[in-house]
């Protein structure tokens, strides 16, 4: 399954829905960056290259576009439906990378949600609906979320959604301007036949 088969898709539970991100979305997207810095810094990806900047904007949506068009990637905005407002609003971004074909069958996913938004459902929810698209639609096998040991709430999200502790990455990823240690946390398709989507919102 590869390239127009598996992009683009836009995923929907409740008023929660997962869609492509786009380049005229730079204005909503910067504001809520720019509200959630703070909040959001201790986990930021970096570049370790001397002196290396991370993407512009319009470079990242480039670089994530091309990724999808090679069904390596799935770049999501995680979007809210609002009262008082025409359009869902952006709460987040989720990206499912590193897709692997063949007898690997897997991907990684990362995230991160709107500091107002915390707390809400939003980051488990949207971690399932992903994940099941990968495993019942793509036909993935395993998803793997790796999270910084000092991150209580995203660990609370892989806890609350039953993903296995699979153990410590050392210098794992170059988080925040320095090589950083990760816990890895996975999850294979056979672990929920009914849905991980469906067993999140049971339980």
């Amino acid at each position: 399954m590869y390239g127009s088969a598996i992009w683009p898709v836009t995923l929907e539970s409740g008023d929660l829905l997962l869609r492509p991100i786009r380049y005229r979305d730079k204005r909503e997207w910067s504001e809520v960056r720019s509200r959630n810095s703070d909040w959001l810094a201790p986990w930021e990806a970096s570049n370790p290259a001397p002196g290396g900047r991370l993407p512009s904007y319009r470079q990242m949506v480039a670089s994530l576009n091309n990724q999808a068009r090679q069904s390596t990637a799935l770049p999501f905005l995680i979007v809210e439906r609002t009262p008082g407002f025409r359009e869902p609003l952006i709460v987040g971004q989720l990206t499912v990378s590193s897709i692997i074909w063949g007898s690997a069958m897997m991907a990684t996913l990362g995230y991160w949600v709107d500091k107002e938004r915390a707390g809400h459902g939003i980051a488990p929810t949207a971690v399932a609906m992903a994940t099941d698209h990968c495993f019942k639609v793509l036909g993935l096998h395993r998803m793997e979320i790796n999270i910084r040991p000092e991150n209580s709430p995203s660990l609370r999200v892989v806890e609350k959604l039953g993903f296995r502790d699979e153990g410590y990455r050392e210098r794992y990823l170059h988080i925040n301007g320095e090589w950083a240690d990760h816990r890895s946390f996975a999850l294979t398709s056979d672990e929920v036949p009914e849905g991980l989507l469906r067993r999140w919102l049971r339980g």
